[in-house]
């Protein structure tokens, strides 16, 4: 990601905090940054990233607060994986994931025809009791020995 793109996503990211009533604080930006360089990230993987940088000191369970809020303001989504590991992802609009469950790490799949095929179908499902909310589209998948 530019670094011009980043500023932008960052001033959004801002506006949108103090539209929700929330204090742009540095723990909260760092963690908005890191996860615009990372993408899909654990707590973990983002603690490392913004003590690499250098720029606020922060806690794991910081981190993951400050994760879990942003996702219940659905500013990130997020979902378990295999290794029972909390995974948060920037991006909220429509798409599917790859997982690789050797190695834990979330892949983002941009097919919009594929998504809207999947979805159209899911929606105009009836199941008895229960109204589709939305989907979470994700593949498991392992590595094959051959890189393609």
């Amino acid at each position: 990601m530019e670094k011009t793109d980043i500023e932008r996503r960052m001033a959004e990211f801002r506006s949108r905090l103090k539209k929700l009533g929330l204090k742009v604080t540095a723990q909260r930006t760092a963690v908005h940054e890191a996860m615009l360089k990372l993408g899909h990230a654990s707590a973990d993987m983002v603690t490392e990233e913004i003590l690499r940088e250098g720029k606020t000191k922060v806690t794991v369970a910081s981190v993951y607060n400050i994760l879990t809020q942003l996702a219940s303001l659905d500013l990130y989504q997020h979902r378990m994986s295999s290794n029972n590991k909390m995974y948060f992802d920037v991006n909220n609009r429509k798409h599917m994931h790859l997982y690789d469950t050797v190695n834990h790490v979330h892949m983002e799949i941009s097919d919009d025809i594929l998504y809207k095929n999947i979805e159209d179908m899911l929606l105009s499902k009836r199941f008895k009791g229960f109204k589709v909310d939305g989907l979470d589209i994700q593949i498991l998948a392992h590595p094959t020995r051959r890189k393609r």
